[in-house]
């Protein structure tokens, strides 16, 4: 009997059985939902509010200690889940079923993380987001760029030099590190919890110093306190708490020193800077510039508040509205709206929009959207991203956070960014 006997000549190959067309169906999503399921990391969550925190080790999902939360480092990358229940629409009301938790997932990605790390914690994300239903509010967060609601998850924020080991890079081991370390700590401009401060660890040289800012000194032996001339009394505080932390773990001499001290040049000498004269700092800090302006900007509205005249508005990029389509059978990615009337009313659901507020790109899924408009908003944003890094102004734009929000699921820092455009 020949091998073929007995089998049916197949019919000719049609497209459709590749089920291409099933691409964000129902379908679809159960089965990315059931293989979410079978993450370990994903298990005893989604049911009850809290925050939840992994970081990506050798393609691995893994459980970062709750002791060690709101600490990063840089060269790692992070996914950050946070689960809360907002408040019943009539809080009067008893009996009735408390409303549904509202998710927010960061992926973290610090300024020396591999491309490896950063990869796996973007599809780490999309995996998450699935397993919650896709009702969750996606957020790109970048080192030196953090948006206002990842800083107002925690208490203090750190952000320390070095990550796990890995085969794209060394880390640098304490010992390289010449004994010394030198953190900075900051106001955050924008930051969701009022007061929000970031602990960050910088190269222990003069050159990361500067007047507006705290930094801490820890040389072994002793540490040093070093008072911007322009810092606040805020990150004063926060430094105090710092050099208690470190004081808890080892006895030593704390010394604290204004800037506009002469003693304050035994920390510049320290960290290499003999022949600087002092006053003279002006190295680049390690956060955008843009967050920088916005410090500024944040402090001079208080000045100005504290004084008669009534605070002066700030500058911001034109906010703008794009539409991303493929109702006329072919992909178009266009300019809908520009300026401040802008609102929830330009949105519909047969479409994926990218909104661009000035200090973060919002991407708005409609629930009706198109499988390829839904599959490539990702993929849309970075392009526009790339599209504003080569504008004269733009060179910091790879540093903008970028958030996708689902129709009817959307979180309220989308709403009062919408609110704010209309």
């Amino acid at each position: 009997m020949p091998p073929h006997a007995g089998l049916i000549h197949p019919h000719q190959y049609d497209l459709k059985d590749s089920n291409v067309e099933l691409i964000n169906s129902a379908l679809d999503h159960q089965v990315k939902h059931n293989s979410a399921a079978t993450e370990p990391a994903w298990r005893a969550i989604g049911t009850t509010p809290g925050l939840y925190i992994w970081r990506i080790e050798q393609f691995e999902v893994v459980a970062w200690p709750r002791e060690r939360y709101g600490e990063f480092y840089d060269g790692d990358s992070y996914i950050v889940l946070h689960s809360a229940r907002p408040p019943p629409t009539d809080p009067g009301t008893d009996g009735e079923e408390a409303p549904a938790l509202r998710h927010d997932i960061f992926f973290w990605l610090g300024s020396h993380t591999s491309p490896d790390e950063a990869g796996t914690a973007a599809y780490k994300t999309v995996e998450l987001d699935e397993y919650l239903h896709g009702a969750a509010t996606q957020h790109r967060e970048v080192q030196a760029h953090p948006s206002g609601e990842f800083v107002g998850l925690f208490p203090r924020l750190t952000i320390r030099r070095g990550g796990v080991q890995s085969g794209f890079r060394h880390v640098e081991g304490a010992e390289e590190k010449g004994g010394r370390m030198l953190l900075r700590v900051f106001k955050h401009a924008g930051a969701a919890r009022p007061g929000s401060l970031i602990v960050h660890e910088v190269e222990p040289t003069w050159r990361s110093l500067d007047d507006r800012d705290v930094f801490v000194l820890d040389v072994g032996d002793k540490i040093w306190v070093w008072q911007g001339r322009r810092c606040s009394p805020m990150e004063k505080g926060k430094a105090a708490q710092v050099v208690h932390d470190l004081t808890q773990a080892k006895h030593v001499d704390v010394e604290v020193l204004s800037q506009l001290e002469a003693r304050s040049k035994l920390v510049v000498d320290l960290l290499g800077g003999r022949e600087v004269e002092q006053l003279s700092f002006r190295a680049p800090r390690p956060v955008s510039e843009k967050r920088k302006r916005a410090a500024v900007e944040e402090e001079e509205e208080e000045e100005e508040e504290e004084g008669e005249g009534a605070p002066a508005g700030t500058a911001r990029s034109p906010r703008k509205l794009f539409r991303l389509s493929d109702a006329d059978g072919s992909l178009s990615f266009d300019l809908v709206k520009e300026g401040s009337s802008i609102g929830k009313a330009d949105l519909h659901g047969q479409d994926v929009f990218l909104f661009d507020d000035g200090d973060r790109l919002w991407v708005w899924q409609g629930l009706e959207a198109s499988a390829a408009e839904r599959a490539l908003w990702l993929r849309v944003a970075q392009s526009y991203v790339r599209w504003l890094q080569d504008s004269p102004e733009g060179s910091e734009a790879h540093l903008i956070p970028i958030s996708k929000v689902v129709q009817g699921h959307e979180s309220p820092a989308f709403m009062r960014a919408i609110a704010a455009a209309a």
